[in-house]
């Protein structure tokens, strides 16, 4: 298969040269960690002491990444995506909130851009993350089968039941739902609720999909298992599969604790884990759907072939490819214009609530061998081409 990636005509053909220069600013900046590290000391400085710096970072690091600050302002990008093919996945990136209003705030949120999804045909999906709906140590301690207080079981019951409500919301509007993926210590109550999901709502089709995190060995056996499940009870999967986001905080705490580290030992284990995957969904695909999440070529370009060799046509509604917006956008528009099925994670927020998830792009960025090095040799040699100084 040619090299489509490599095209960045297509790639930026959305990018002004204003806004392809300060892409090329962010990534020479996240391309250095001390500079990232630094960075994120005095945002958060910035932020605690409410000095006024949300100008300066809607104007750059915000609105490379993000959407807007509300889901209304993201509709003008969602739009000008969908000129070239691109889907939207709108994202409400607050993160970290423990409170009951906070939660059904998010409850809300989801609910509502599940309408946008219905009533707009470039925004195939709605997404919501577990913790957005509740507290990350109560799902620890269900998934740990720890005994409950009478308060906490009230609260556990509210939790499935906004996650029960979502899931209903989207089967009606026959809009599909992304859960993210979050820590190991949270992720096995998440999945038993949205598996109870799957199982109610999935009966035809898949609308809810779950993550798959593959940077952790234990994902595909997992999947497996998950499998003869489904086929045991009647429901379709659908699946994220990406490879992950919490590499560092998971080998931290894995050390303290003294239990096996969940994560993968190298990167090419996680590569073979992702692709593994990959392979065994498209070898079920009449009983799955996956919503690829990556920014690596080589993934991208596997899954491309095994369409081809089982005769799978590109936009078959079964297979979606994702990215997040203001990344790998060299994979994102050359996969739209061969006609694949590709989406974008939008994030939207307040300035200063999105900043925990702006902050971890930044990391995470600079933590992936040769990810910031490729987006910047794509747009310098964009900026080459467009002859730009």
């Amino acid at each position: 298969m040619d090299k489509i990636f490599n095209n960045t005509e297509k790639a930026f053909s959305l990018k002004s040269n204003s806004e392809l220069n300060r892409a090329h600013f962010l990534f020479q900046m996240i391309g250095k960690p001390s500079l990232v590290k630094i960075g994120t000391s005095l945002t958060n400085f910035a932020l605690k002491f409410h000095l006024p710096v949300e100008g300066i970072i809607r104007k750059t690091v915000f609105d490379h990444f993000c959407g807007g600050v509300s889901e209304q302002d993201c509709l003008q990008v969602v739009a000008k995506m969908y000129t070239k093919g691109v889907s939207s996945v709108l994202d409400y990136s607050v993160e970290g909130k423990e409170e009951e209003t906070q939660f059904d705030a998010c409850l809300k949120m989801t609910l509502k851009t599940i309408d946008f999804a219905k009533e707009n045909k470039a925004i195939p999906f709605a997404v919501f993350k577990p913790t957005g709906l509740g507290r990350i140590d109560l799902y620890e301690k269900i998934g740990e089968k720890a005994s409950l207080s009478t308060a906490e079981q009230e609260e556990w019951n509210r939790v499935v039941a906004r996650f029960e409500k979502i899931c209903q919301y989207a089967y009606d509007s026959d809009v599909q739902i992304l859960v993210d993926g979050e820590e190991t210590w949270m992720q096995d109550a998440a999945d038993e609720v949205v598996e109870r999901m799957m199982e109610k709502f999935n009966t035809k089709k898949a609308i809810i999909f779950n993550t798959l995190q593959l940077y952790r060995w234990d994902r595909v056996p997992y999947l497996k298992a998950l499998h003869l499940r489904a086929k045991e009870k009647g429901f379709h999967i659908g699946m994220k599969l990406v490879r992950g986001a919490y590499m560092e905080k998971e080998a931290k705490r894995a050390e303290e604790k003294g239990y096996k580290n969940p994560i993968c030992e190298t990167k090419q284990a996680t590569d073979i884990n992702f692709n593994e995957g990959l392979n065994y969904m498209l070898d079920n695909i009449n009983e799955m759907a996956v919503f690829a999440g990556t920014h690596n070529e080589e993934s991208s370009y596997l899954l491309m072939n095994l369409m081809q060799e089982k005769g799978i046509s590109n936009n078959d509604s079964r297979i979606w490819f994702g990215q997040l917006y203001g990344m790998s956008d060299n994979i994102s528009y050359n996969l739209a214009a061969n006609n694949y099925n590709v989406a974008k994670y939008l994030p939207f927020g307040p300035v200063r609530d999105v900043m925990p998830y702006l902050i971890r792009r930044a990391q995470e960025n600079t933590s992936v061998a040769g990810q910031t090095g490729r987006e910047l040799t794509l747009i310098i040699s964009e900026r080459n081409r467009r002859k730009l100084k």
